[in-house]
């Protein structure tokens, strides 16, 4: 059997961005703070005051991966869990004023970054590469999102 051309798999590729990515990363933005506890540090800022699970819905982490991040982002002092005053079962996140300041920094860096992880595309490429990720991104989570609706425990008395 021949071997095939790496360069035609996603996945190879995905994984050699995401390797570019996490360079980039942390030569320009930050050695302490990762992208994923970022994009926490970011869906805070726009929407605060929302639980765990809202904020892992919006940055597109599983349960287990945004209950570690929020940990450890409490325990930098970078985040704050308050009970939420109409539900007191539940449990709301801020950022802490060194949050919000930590965010600020990254922010600024974070744009030179993605300036530089894109520079070899063209304008109106750049635009294209972003909604095609997107789009495989979206298609990817549907499918896994079905999957668990299909193998979720069906409850008893339900059909």
């Amino acid at each position: 059997m021949d071997a095939v051309d790496l360069g035609t798999h996603p996945g190879h590729l995905a994984r050699r961005l995401q390797q570019a990515h996490t360079l980039l990363w942390n030569a320009m933005v930050s050695e302490e703070t990762t992208s994923p506890q970022y994009a926490v540090l970011n869906a805070l800022v726009e929407k605060p005051g929302i639980d765990q699970r809202t904020l892992g819905e919006l940055v597109h982490l599983d349960r287990s991966t945004i209950a570690e991040l929020v940990a450890r982002l409490t325990r930098r002092g970078l985040m704050e869990r308050a009970r939420d005053p109409l539900d007191g079962r539940r449990n709301v996140l801020k950022l802490s004023d060194e949050g919000v300041r930590l965010h600020r920094r990254l922010t600024t860096r974070a744009v030179r970054m993605n300036h530089v992880f894109l520079a070899p595309l063209a304008p109106q490429e750049q635009v294209a590469f972003l909604d095609l990720m997107n789009r495989v991104a979206d298609a990817a989570e549907d499918l896994r999102n079905a999957e668990q609706a299909v193998r979720a425990p069906r409850k008893a008395g339900t059909v």
